[in-house]
């Protein structure tokens, strides 16, 4: 993990103490995760905000991204397609 990446976790970490389960928070470390190849502590936060906020198209796309890195093609797919659902011209998924 790259140090920017470990500063801003940390500042992350800090804000869900102050805000425990903002699903915002949770996305962000998802993705800094998913930047710094951390996918199972990725999808753990995605899965997190998810729980939050059910079916928003930034957390499944993030998601997705994350399953197809792992290379769980068919768990990437259904992703895409629920974010092609709720944001049907998406450019990403269409």
């Amino acid at each position: 993990m790259l140090e920017d990446d470990q500063g801003a976790l940390e500042d992350l970490d800090k804000a869900n103490v102050l805000e425990p389960n903002n699903e915002i928070i949770l996305r962000w470390c998802g993705d800094v995760k998913r930047m710094s190849e951390d996918y199972q502590g990725a999808l753990e936060d995605l899965n997190k905000a998810n729980v939050f906020e059910p079916n928003n198209e930034i957390t499944l796309r993030w998601h997705g991204d994350v399953k197809r890195m792992s290379k769980d093609y068919q768990s990437a797919l259904e992703d895409l397609n629920k974010v092609d659902v709720l944001k049907p011209n998406d450019a990403i998924t269409s």
